[in-house]
């Protein structure tokens, strides 16, 4: 049985903050409430969060201050604030403090769930990140500097072909949904972003067409896997 996410979840708005962790809760989710920004820091410093869901406007220490001290220590956790405030500064300033994201009040359950699960899925990326040389068959990827080398001979990769395949190398001989990849990589599961990626996978194939060894197979109307044969 997988393990439930594990939630920060800090608003001051006692009856906002009792339905909020209540549905969360219904969903599956497995939520610790802090009403102020001091309370929350020192509870990060003693459990392991997936996610943090900040209100703006706390007691004791602020929001965006809050997000500031998390970011010290954690630079990947996903931080999503929930705000009353709607104006540009504000996001902006959130946005450059390193959160991921904003949910405007009053926000619906259904939205909220929604982004909360963008945002884990695209942690559990980066939390699987190989170093920045990966090793797939006798191809040497270098993802940081979109090569994929073979004997010697570099090939240059777009952003979004280095994107996809390390993101297959990742999870070599597992089979990959085709929505996965597009939320991924593309942000969103649409038909013709479907075209584009079949596209960009017959270009992959094409890269790796020299080692024998390295397969990407299309398992029809369910996505892709890179078979790596060590």
């Amino acid at each position: 049985m997988s393990k439930k996410p594990h939630l920060l979840y800090v608003e001051d708005d006692e009856t906002l903050s009792f339905v909020t962790r209540d549905n969360l809760e219904l969903q599956g989710y497995h939520i610790t409430h802090c009403f102020d920004g001091q309370q929350a820091l020192h509870t990060l410093q003693d459990a392991q969060f997936d996610l943090c869901l900040l209100d703006v406007m706390l007691p004791e220490m602020d929001g965006f201050t809050l997000a500031r001290e998390i970011r010290k220590t954690d630079r990947d956790i996903p931080i999503l604030f929930l705000t009353a405030k709607s104006l540009k500064e504000d996001r902006l300033e959130g946005l450059k403090l390193g959160a991921d994201d904003y949910i405007t009040k009053p926000f619906s359950i259904e939205e909220l769930m929604l982004k909360i699960e963008i945002f884990l899925r695209r942690s559990k990326v980066n939390f699987a990140e190989p170093p920045a040389l990966l090793r797939i068959g006798s191809y040497t990827f270098d993802y940081t500097n979109l090569t994929l080398v073979s004997a010697g001979t570099p090939k240059r990769l777009t952003q979004k072909e280095a994107d996809l395949l390390r993101f297959l190398a990742i999870n070599r001989n597992q089979v990959v949904k085709r929505s996965e990849i597009l939320e991924q990589i593309w942000g969103e599961d649409d038909y013709f972003l479907g075209r584009s990626l079949d596209v960009f996978i017959s270009r992959l194939r094409k890269y790796l067409s020299e080692d024998a060894r390295l397969r990407i197979e299309n398992i029809h109307g369910v996505g892709f896997c890179l078979h790596v044969q060590e």
